[in-house]
């Protein structure tokens, strides 16, 4: 197992490198002066000539890819802001503002939200599936079915509109959307989270309870099971015991890949409810072209979801035995 881990480890980083060598290289496929944005109507060549130097820009492109990247482990001087330590992201172009302490800023909120929604979707979603696969056939069945499909075909800026139409500025049912950290105020944080938690969660509740459903299903119907039946257990010990366990692999996968891109940034629950994540930080930074903070959040978003990866298939081998003996 330690082996095992050290390879996809190793593997993890190299796709890190690539991830973050690709995104460098495709800022630049897009024609736009990120010195402009700070020189000002009067810019004259000597002034934006010292403003590439003080970003480092000045240098060809595969230099400053190394720069950047041996700024994360070494850290960096930058003429115009002085020693950036490690681990160093860069100095945003925008706002001149250091990378890694605004996605940190920024982080706490993501994680409440990915965290948060994952807990409803994976609790709801699964156990409907649960019961819609012991009901198979029945009207439980049908109408976990039919609600799944209806909450897969919702979009969530359709949904987050109407909901805080509704349920915040019509009735008051619930708290205007907003963040305040958990260690402050954690009824704040609890009420203000509680809307973005329930939208975003409701498409994912949707797949994963079809997924439990035909993944238990079809567990139900293999030999060890109707062995284990005719052996004399009961059904529900027989579904706990023997069936959830060899339907937990795909949806463990599934939820590893899920929250690892929640944690890169719910970029559209965020938009709707004015949230300050990290997935609207990565739409400023587009719109921007800020290459330092577009760069730091797409290798956040890329290290959480290959984390994530490895976390899944080392909870493999305790999920089914033949991996780990192998």
């Amino acid at each position: 197992m330690f082996r095992f881990l050290v390879r996809r480890t190793i593997g993890a980083l190299v796709i890190l490198l690539i991830i973050s060598a690709i995104t460098f290289w495709l800022f630049y496929a897009v024609p736009r002066d990120p010195a402009m944005m700070s020189c000002g109507k009067n810019c004259t060549p000597a002034s934006l000539a010292q403003i590439r130097h003080n970003l480092g820009i000045d240098h060809p492109i595969p230099v400053q890819y190394w720069y950047w990247l041996k700024g994360i482990f070494v850290g960096r001087d930058y003429s115009g802001f002085g020693m950036c330590n490690a681990p160093c992201l860069g100095y945003s172009f925008a706002n001149n503002e250091p990378v890694f302490g605004t996605i940190m800023d920024r982080l706490p909120l993501t994680l409440s939200l990915a965290f948060g929604s994952a807990a409803i979707f994976l609790v709801f979603g699964v156990g409907t599936g649960m019961i819609a696969a012991l009901k198979q056939g029945k009207f439980l069945d049908k109408f976990a079915t039919s609600a799944s499909l209806l909450g897969s075909s919702l979009q969530i800026y359709f949904v987050g509109y109407i909901a805080l139409y509704f349920l915040v500025f019509k009735t008051g049912i619930l708290d205007q959307p907003s963040y305040t950290p958990l260690t402050e105020n954690p009824a704040s944080w609890f009420s203000g989270l509680l809307l973005p938690w329930i939208v975003l969660s409701i498409i994912f509740t949707a797949n994963y309870t079809r997924m439990a459903r035909s993944q238990l299903v079809e567990q139900l119907s293999e030999d060890y099971v109707r062995t284990a039946r005719a052996k004399g257990l009961s059904r529900t010990n027989v579904f706990l015991r023997f069936a959830w366990r060899g339907a937990m692999g795909p949806i463990v996968t599934v939820f590893g890949i899920d929250l690892g891109t929640l944690i890169g940034g719910a970029i559209i629950t965020e938009q709707v409810f004015s949230l300050q994540g990290i997935g609207r930080l990565a739409v400023i930074s587009v719109i921007q072209s800020d290459l330092p903070m577009l760069l730091g959040v797409t290798v956040l978003a890329a290290a959480a979801i290959v984390f994530f990866n490895i976390i899944v298939d080392a909870a493999y081998a305790f999920i089914d035995p033949r991996i780990r003996l192998a």
